[in-house]
């Protein structure tokens, strides 16, 4: 069973807490915020994208906008990812699922929306599963997604890599990528792609078992919009609104993308008081 000990690094919001969900597992940082007393509002529970950390733009506007209303917010960097503890090469999509199940059940209280960015897309959809699972769906007052990465390793990156590329992470267990954008050089393991597989949405009906809200750039060159129209038509059985920026890219943190991503939770919270 998860431990719900944290040890404070520093204070609430901007001090880094650490979790352990299992004895012996990497810490997983985290920051929270709690609700004022009075606030009913549901809670925000941030997860990030494929290489990501919890102190993004997004996760610090989000957080800007739990305080002022007042309401409970909860983000956390995966293993391997930002201030958490463990190798980035172990990870996989189901390893990160499996984190995000334990903090959400362990230090998030009462009903929640789920804003997941990117691969963080598929670990709310993943989540959303295994709290059906439990007997918790009840949980999920909403879910924002952004830009939302389904199945992205098999879909989007894996028929993207040349054929020398895919044949060394097959034969070596992993291709060390080429310095990105901010002159990071990572490797894409054969066990990402192996677990992703495993973990697959596509192919049959996909629940979010609660109200959903996807913001989904026209622009965008790493989940192009079809994708996510894919997602929407695998969603049938729950109720789904989908916006489309036209002049959107991948990130989506221009001030009107943000101011955007508020409004998409000021309709899940309207849903919510319904």
């Amino acid at each position: 069973m998860p431990s719900t000990e944290i040890q404070t690094a520093e204070s609430q919001t901007t001090k880094t807490e650490f979790f352990e969900t299992v004895a012996g597992k990497p810490r997983l940082a985290l920051l929270s915020r709690p609700a004022s007393a009075e606030n009913a509002l549901p809670g925000l529970f941030w997860l990030g994208g494929f290489r990501s950390n919890m102190r993004g733009l997004k996760g610090t506007f989000i957080d800007a906008l739990a305080e002022r209303q007042g309401r409970a917010f909860l983000r956390f960097d995966y293993s391997g990812h930002g201030e958490s503890e463990g190798n980035f090469a172990q990870g996989a999509i189901g390893v990160w699922a499996a984190e995000a199940f334990a903090v959400f059940c362990a230090l998030t209280k009462g009903p929640q929306i789920v804003i997941g960015s990117s691969m963080g897309a598929w670990v709310a959809l993943l989540l959303a599963r295994a709290l059906a699972d439990a007997g918790q769906s009840h949980r999920l007052a909403g879910m924002a997604l952004i830009a939302p990465a389904v199945d992205f390793t098999e879909d989007l990156m894996w028929p993207r890599l040349p054929d020398a590329v895919r044949q060394e992470i097959e034969e070596k267990g992993f291709w060390l990528r080429p310095a990105d954008a901010y002159g990071e050089t990572y490797p894409l393991t054969r066990l990402l792609f192996e677990d992703g597989r495993a973990n697959r949405l596509f192919g049959g009906e996909i629940r979010s078992f609660c109200p959903a809200f996807i913001l989904q750039g026209m622009e965008d060159p790493d989940v192009p919009w079809r994708h996510t129209m894919k997602l929407v038509e695998h969603l049938a059985a729950d109720p789904v609104t989908v916006s489309l920026i036209k002049d959107g890219d991948h990130r989506l943190s221009r001030p009107q993308d943000l101011a955007g991503l508020e409004r998409a939770i000021a309709s899940l919270d309207e849903r919510f008081r319904e």
